[in-house]
């Protein structure tokens, strides 16, 4: 029996011997750089960290801009209060309405003289 496991045994050993050789050369053009898909990691990795910053970039300009609203709109708020007091006090006064006796006078157009004497 010893005699038959021995050949058994290295033809084992020689299949799984080229077995390791033709692995190790597939896993080579894999990782290779320039056309496996070591090369498309590589890329993807790049364009990962491209895409990562300018979403950074956005977020603060985002973040700016809606501060820069934020303020706007309080600025807004304050002349808006300021316009509603003042038209209080023009309504309180009697100076709102436009058809009162003391309001603005509508001037008439002036024809052209003739100059025919």
């Amino acid at each position: 029996m010893d005699i038959v496991l021995q050949p058994l045994l290295i033809a084992a050993s020689g299949g799984l011997a080229a077995f390791c050789v033709v692995l190790a050369r597939r896993l080579q053009r894999l990782n290779d750089l320039e056309n496996g898909l070591g090369g498309a990691i590589a890329v993807m990795v790049a364009e990962v960290d491209r895409l990562e910053h300018a979403i950074r970039k956005a977020r603060e300009e985002a973040a700016s801009a809606s501060d820069s609203l934020a303020g706007q709109i309080e600025l807004a708020r304050k002349e808006r209060a300021l316009w509603d007091l003042h038209q209080t006090m023009d309504k309180a006064v009697g100076l709102g309405s436009r058809s009162n006796a003391h309001g603005p006078r509508r001037l008439r157009k002036r024809l052209p003289e003739a100059a025919d004497a």
